[in-house]
């Protein structure tokens, strides 16, 4: 499906009209809405002043809590939790395991580095121990991590829906859960590179499995608004906890610190709202034009293969499809960004830049990120920027 939402990203666009901006994986446009949404958040905190986390409370978080839970199949919305930042939730839910031995987790080696760092400096302190399956080969990643999650003896398994260094599609969600024996085991699944890009139902594991997420990416709305969905029954009590964990009126306690019945249990303490402003005006505007997950997915999926004909027909060698990390065909499934493996990708990155052409690099692999605010003709003419920069270097 063809979109064109241009006028609804004419702030992003208009800023710098030269820039040719293939990085939505990276840095996501803001559409218009979101600007309403940040003026608002501080209309709010004028308006109501001291009474303006009520506003925020009553409001704005069960508005964003609903609108994520559509997205998701979530049958409560009620259990989704917000941070600044997800490598927040990461502390949290490692504080639910005992402290007198090292918390074991199953994860793979592709993992986002915020994980990847803190998982590598508390195993230095003998804190965790980690077991980590390689992603690569991607066709038989699912069955592999499988095998090793059925083998128990974790206390969490670890892993992405869509593999940030490459846009491989990570496991199937449910066969993973089906494999865990131990129903004490945490299932965390990062889908920072999957919300609001890949079309996902966790109806049928919302029980079981922990999901995190934020704005920054293809939700649009930016820094600050993370979330974590928490299914019942799972870190009733994590260590690290912020007073806002007590903010219900429901508590539960042992005879020592109360927390929230519900997801509020994971929060922590005093954050700056204004990203959930603008998640819930994202919203808001997407549900006035019906726009939809599965909509923006299948019009990225098909600027990727128009994309991937305009470089082929160019003759720009550098970037052929035997160099695509995560090969585009009929039946494989992908992110929201082309992935090239080469030495050259340093190189290239800066040559693009300097030309105004916004891609980004990850050691040897160049990635190139679509948004629902591209259009084919947008494609079509950043194609033609690429090839008038790169393909006589190829040539000769």
């Amino acid at each position: 499906m063809s979109l064109d939402l241009t006028a609804h990203f004419s702030r992003f666009l208009d800023a710098a009209p030269e820039r040719i901006h293939l990085a939505a994986h990276s840095h996501h446009f803001w559409p218009d809405a979101s600007e309403d949404g940040q003026q608002r958040a501080w209309s709010d905190a004028a308006l109501y002043a001291d009474r303006k986390w009520d506003r925020v409370y009553g409001d704005i978080v069960p508005a964003v809590r609903r609108g994520i839970a559509n997205r998701l199949g979530l049958p409560d919305p009620g259990s989704i939790a917000f941070a600044p930042n997800t490598h927040e939730f990461g502390k949290r839910l490692l504080s639910c395991f005992p402290a007198d031995r090292p918390v074991r987790i199953l994860a793979s080696d592709a993992e986002f580095h915020s994980f990847t760092r803190q998982m590598a400096r508390l195993e230095e302190d003998g804190l965790v121990e980690v077991e980590r399956i390689a992603a690569e080969p991607f066709d038989d990643f699912g069955e592999r991590l499988a095998a090793a999650a059925a083998a128990g003896g974790h206390d969490m398994v670890f892993v992405s829906q869509v593999f940030f260094s490459s846009g491989a599609i990570g496991p199937d969600i449910e066969g993973l859960v089906a494999a865990v024996p131990d129903q004490k085991t945490f299932i965390v699944v990062d889908g920072y590179h999957g919300f609001m890009a890949v079309p996902t139902d966790l109806s049928a594991v919302a029980d079981r499995i922990f999901y995190v997420a934020g704005g920054y990416k293809y939700a649009m709305s930016g820094e600050g608004c993370c979330f974590m969905h928490c299914p019942p029954g799972y870190g009733e009590r994590p260590r690290d906890t912020g007073w806002y964990a007590a903010f219900s009126a429901l508590e539960r306690s042992d005879g020592g610190v109360p927390y929230s019945l519900d997801s509020d249990r994971f929060l922590g303490s005093t954050f700056d709202p204004s990203g959930l402003y603008r998640m819930a005006a994202v919203f808001d505007w997407m549900d006035g034009i019906g726009l939809s997950v599965p909509t923006i997915h299948a019009h990225v999926m098909a600027l990727q293969e128009r994309f991937l004909a305009g470089i082929a027909e160019a003759g720009v060698t550098s970037l052929t499809d035997a160099r695509l990390v995560t090969p585009v065909g009929a039946g494989v499934e992908r992110g929201h960004f082309l992935t090239f493996e080469t030495p050259e990708a340093p190189a290239l990155f800066e040559r693009l830049l300097e030309a105004g052409i916004v891609t980004d690099v990850r050691g040897e692999r160049l990635r190139f990120g679509f948004g629902c605010y591209h259009t084919q003709a947008g494609i079509d003419g950043a194609v033609a920027a690429i090839a008038t920069l790169l393909a006589p270097a190829d040539a000769t």
